[in-house]
């Protein structure tokens, strides 16, 4: 096409404002734009120190607690819970979150008395239980179109009351329900109407036992089960059962594929009760893998503003980081790197 062309109609095509080339900068970099042409080589160079100033650490202090769960370390095919423990307070955590299974230390085959001694060991090793998690909700969803597989998971969810009452924590994670599963897909799925009235019948069923044992039920927000996709949509669930036993869970990393943390935050405000603080890469495009989960600090997420937007709620809980790839060799780095990190975003390292 000749120049001539290019300018006929309407004239010179018309420049992207300051606004849009931002935003296409913090994904393809200025330098990239630079070479197609849609900005100078000087502008450029200032585009790209906007971006580093945006996400600078303000040097402020964040009086939150450092937790990390157990599946960053390497429990329990190499460390022990002692071992765990004992790791995080060295390395200067506040708090661990523990997941509960179907076999093992923290299962159904616990006793109370083996949960309390367990509790007491964390405390006893200098960190505590920061809540309780499981991937239990995902094989036993809530909301399945098995009833057994229903029925089964609310079981476990009562259960799961129980052991973190006798564990020490007042935290229970839990999976509302999930429309679809891409790890573990039903044959069919479960229609929007029909997973929120089944999620909410099974919340129902557990939230005496919970109110009872002093317990809160936080909802996590998910990033590929279909449900609840907006801090409005839980909210209005959350708010549904009235009741200071049924809060909010809330994962940075597992929204950051289509949106931002920083958003949901200030929407769901104080009924946030717990966080996972998880790294998110949206290098990784529209793919579906949790290798999208980083290391934190390696990745895309604009802490500042999420840390702001904690500050600004009033939030002073915990901030987990969530992990699935335990290092294969010095486990121990992932830790102290990611206590070190959390240090230093939450002013209490220059």
């Amino acid at each position: 096409m000749s120049d001539s062309q290019a300018n006929s109609g309407s004239g010179r095509i018309p420049r992207l404002d300051r606004r849009e080339l931002l935003a296409m900068s913090t994904t393809f970099g200025a330098s990239f734009l630079a070479t197609q042409g849609l900005m100078s080589q000087a502008e450029a160079v200032e585009q790209e120190r906007e971006i580093r100033k945006a996400a600078e650490p303000t040097g402020k202090r964040y009086d939150m607690k450092k937790s990390i769960n157990l599946w960053a370390l390497p429990y329990p095919d190499k460390m022990s819970l002692k071992e765990c423990f004992e790791l995080a307070a060295d390395a200067g955590f506040d708090g661990v979150e523990v997941n509960y299974n179907l076999e093992g230390d923290i299962s159904p085959e616990a006793s109370e008395a083996d949960l309390k001694a367990i509790g007491n060991l964390a405390r006893k090793c200098g960190v505590e239980i920061s809540g309780v998690c499981s991937f239990l909700f995902w094989p036993y969803p809530l909301t399945s179109n098995d009833p057994e597989r229903r029925a089964t998971g609310t079981e476990l969810a009562g259960k799961m009351v129980g052991a973190a009452k006798a564990l020490g924590t007042d935290n229970l994670l839990v999976v509302p329900g999930a429309v679809y599963i891409p790890w573990a897909p039903e044959p069919e799925p479960v229609p929007n109407d029909v997973c929120l009235k089944r999620a909410t019948e099974a919340i129902k069923a557990v939230l005496p036992a919970a109110e009872k044992a002093g317990v809160s039920l936080n909802m996590e927000n998910i990033f590929a089960n279909g449900f609840l996709f907006s801090p409005q949509e839980m909210n209005s669930f959350v708010d549904s059962f009235n009741s200071d036993n049924v809060n909010i869970h809330f994962d940075t990393g597992n929204i950051m594929q289509f949106q931002f943390p920083e958003h949901w935050i200030d929407n769901c405000g104080k009924r946030i009760r717990n966080v996972h603080l998880k790294e998110y890469s949206k290098q990784a495009g529209t793919a579906f893998t949790l290798e999208s989960f980083r290391p934190l600090l390696d990745g895309t997420t604009n802490w500042p503003a999420v840390l702001e937007a904690f500050d600004r709620i009033g939030y002073r809980g915990y901030l987990t980081f969530e992990y699935f790839h335990p290092f294969p060799h010095w486990p121990e780095a992932l830790v102290y790197q990611t206590s070190d990190s959390l240090d230093r975003m939450l002013g209490r390292k220059a």
